[in-house]
């Protein structure tokens, strides 16, 4: 089991990723230059310290959570899991002043009930910490101080104790969205799958709230996505203390430092005006500069430079579209040569009605829609 007292100490984590980012996620974090990075599916498992989980929180663009592995151990029934959580010391981190919550995924085993499967865990830990004070903590479903995560696949369970807090696409600059906003991590996904080279100049011509382009322009600066985040969950724990917080404002520190704030030109454009300002505020929040403009997909002209779009057009139940909205779309695009387009498809009319075959796609959910990120080299 991992010793948190000692920042350095050696421990197993876990970089969650929406399902089809998992290759490029792992590429980050070997770019980042964490150790032992595995392509996994579902996410990217790595060894590293505890202050290496700090840095995958503040520096991940990709990463939907950043988990800490607590124990792994035989569960083939619940008795067997109650003892199996109660062997991790959870008094470092936990108080019966700090809340919690669990949450649980079960899959071929046992027990197969997720819910109670977090129940039992929930019981394993508050029992522990009632034992130790005669006080138990309380649950927060919404906003708990510690989140534990629980797996469990063929009757074997591991725990998690979850270092992010709240979802780490929830990077802090957007004060507003459109419509159908697109998750900033998802957004991120999809400039390193389209290959794009932070050189280049890049186009969102859809660009709703802006989230494409403020992650490209982030991303090219060096920006690191958390450093604009109030605090993290491990900020959150029990021994998370003085020590702790100044070597979490020297880490900060350091990577304020290696901003860059170099950039291509991107451009963000919209024919709705209003969502544009929403962009610009947006922009503004995150501390990049970007050139806007509004206009329609049909008026876009080749700038006879290499160029890169990528965007995320209308579809789903929100934003309705249909073929001939599509067949616009692409034919539109199909016109500015010497681009490199990435467009996340979440009706099949955008591929279908595209005049030539994508150079290759990936199958990315947004949200509850599932959508294929179509790769185009437009010559």
């Amino acid at each position: 089991m991992p010793d948190k007292k000692n920042i350095s100490s050696p421990l197993e984590l876990y970089a969650a990723a929406i399902s089809g980012t998992e290759r490029v996620l792992c590429d980050e974090l070997r770019e980042l230059g964490f150790s032992s990075v595995r392509l996994n599916r579902g996410g990217v498992p790595f060894r590293g310290t505890w202050e290496d989980g700090w840095r995958a929180c503040l520096q991940s663009r990709i990463a939907a959570r950043i988990q800490a592995l607590m124990l792994r151990f035989p569960a083939p029934n619940q008795d067997a899991l109650y003892k199996g959580v109660q062997q991790v010391d959870w008094t470092p981190y936990i108080t019966h002043e700090t809340t919690i919550s669990v949450s649980a995924v079960c899959i071929g085993s046992a027990i197969n009930h997720s819910g109670f499967a977090a129940l039992k865990v929930k019981d394993a830990i508050v029992d522990q910490i009632r034992d130790e004070n005669g006080e138990r903590p309380s649950v927060d479903k919404e906003d708990a101080d510690v989140k534990i995560f629980l797996y469990v696949a063929n009757n074997k369970a591991a725990v998690y104790l979850d270092m992010s807090g709240s979802a780490l696409h929830k990077r802090g600059y957007r004060s507003q969205t459109g419509e159908a906003p697109l998750k900033e991590n998802l957004a991120a996904a999809m400039l390193r799958i389209a290959e794009w080279d932070r050189e280049t100049p890049l186009l969102d011509p859809m660009c709703g709230s802006g989230t494409i382009a403020i992650e490209a322009a982030q991303w090219a600066a060096n920006i690191a996505p958390g450093l604009a985040r109030d605090r993290f969950g491990f900020e959150r724990w029990a021994n998370f203390d003085s020590e702790d917080e100044q070597a979490m404002r020297e880490l900060r520190g350091k990577l304020r430092g290696e901003v860059s704030g170099q950039t291509p030109k991107i451009t963000a454009s919209d024919i709705d005006g209003e969502i544009l300002e929403i962009a610009k505020r947006n922009a503004r929040a995150a501390g990049v500069k970007l050139a806007f403009k509004q206009r329609a997909v049909a008026d876009l002209q080749s700038s006879g430079q290499r160029t890169f779009i990528v965007t995320n057009p209308p579809y789903g139940t929100r934003l309705e579209t249909d073929a001939d909205t599509c067949r616009g779309i692409m034919a539109a695009f199909s016109r500015l040569h010497g681009t490199r387009l990435a467009i996340l498809g979440g009706s099949p009319d955008y591929e279908r009605t595209m005049s030539k075959k994508p150079k290759f796609k990936v199958k990315i959910p947004n949200g509850d829609i599932k959508c294929d990120l179509l790769v185009y080299e437009i010559k």
